[in-house]
């Protein structure tokens, strides 16, 4: 069965794949073994904040630009972050791996990668997150810690949590792998400090979102994914998202949730031939064909893996995180606390805030 019918099954109407749910007890009471055993042998807390972006369901929800955005925050009040990351969809032979301009794709994985030359602060690979954690600490890379898709993770210690859903898929059917695509149960919100719905409308002021599939948490809040450039991936030229109206474009896409991308190309005003692949997926040129006329767009996770084989009409649609004030106000207060309960010199670093 294929990876995009079964995320039709998830996602879709009803529980066609209920017959599996014996298969959702067992992958319940695995999964809540390994938890119980990571947080039995968890490390003690780490002498930085560490921060992590996750979601409890499969499929793309816009983890790395919010992980972006909130690198930019952290920025701005004075921290010097750094990312960890799996690196899922890359092999290298030693770890851990500090990310540079020039570490192939399929070394590091797409998203690291991606989110190096994004943000420009120091990117650390390792499928061991905690052993990542340890040597960005002891190489005093940073002074915090913000781990890209780690909240099933649980050997690393963190002090914050946010969980992120695509608003319009949500908890899909809300059943646990394979019936649904859950990966924790729906009462795994409860300990997180944070919920992000990824397209969901921003509250009109003075209101705010309280409860989301069924769950109430006093945090909830809205995230917009908003384009913010096109870049010709060989030239490095910058065009305004406005220039894709009325222009054909063949739009390929090797991410979690496709979809996603191709209606915002079809929102500019692009006149769009579809080109799903699966998420992660190592491109080759022949995966670039085109019309004459049109213009090649990918993401930005995409388009890293293309450098060196992309034609000269290949650009990558740049988006970045959109969050509300309350949220961004609410945020920097819990990762000052965080900090107040580190173990740090003062003198080693600026004051935040």
């Amino acid at each position: 069965m294929s990876k995009d019918l079964v995320e039709t099954l998830w996602y879709g109407h009803g529980r066609p794949l209920a017959p599996l749910t014996p298969l959702t007890w067992l992958y319940r009471a695995v999964a809540e073994s390994k938890r119980k055993k990571a947080l039995r042998e968890a490390a003690q807390p780490l002498p930085v904040p560490v921060v992590v972006v996750g979601n409890i369901t499969a499929g793309g929800t816009g983890k790395s630009p919010l992980t972006a955005r909130l690198v930019q925050l952290m920025k701005e009040q004075g921290w010097r972050p750094v990312i960890l990351s799996r690196g899922y969809g890359g092999k290298s032979e030693e770890y851990p791996l500090e990310v540079t301009e020039g570490t192939p794709a399929g070394v590091c994985g797409d998203e690291p990668l991606m989110l190096s030359l994004a943000t420009g602060c120091p990117v650390v690979v390792d499928p061991d997150r905690l052993r990542g954690a340890h040597h960005a600490i002891e190489k005093q890379l940073g002074d915090i810690l913000i781990c890209d898709d780690g909240m099933q993770h649980y050997r690393l210690p963190r002090d914050l949590e946010l969980a992120v859903f695509d608003a319009r898929r949500g908890v899909g059917n809300g059943a646990l792998i394979p019936v649904g695509p859950l990966r924790e149960p729906l009462d795994r919100l409860n300990t997180v400090d944070f919920v992000i719905l990824n397209g969901e409308p921003f509250p009109e002021s003075g209101q705010s979102i309280a409860r989301f599939a069924g769950v109430t948490h006093e945090d909830i809040h809205a995230m917009a994914l908003e384009p913010s450039a096109l870049v010709n991936i060989n030239s490095g030229d910058t065009l305004p998202p406005e220039a894709l109206h009325n222009r054909g474009v063949r739009a390929v896409a090797g991410i979690g949730n496709p979809t996603r991308f191709f209606d915002a190309l079809k929102n500019l005003g692009a006149r769009v031939t579809e080109k799903p692949f699966p998420d992660h997926h190592h491109f080759r040129p022949e995966d670039l064909g085109f019309h004459r006329g049109e213009w090649l767009v990918m993401t930005a996770k995409d388009a890293v893996k293309c450098r060196g084989f992309a034609p000269d009409n290949a650009w990558m649609l740049t988006v970045e995180a959109k969050l509300s004030e309350p949220f961004e106000q609410h945020f920097l207060e819990r990762l000052a606390a965080c900090s107040d309960r580190s173990v740090h010199h003062e003198t080693e670093r600026p004051k935040h805030g």
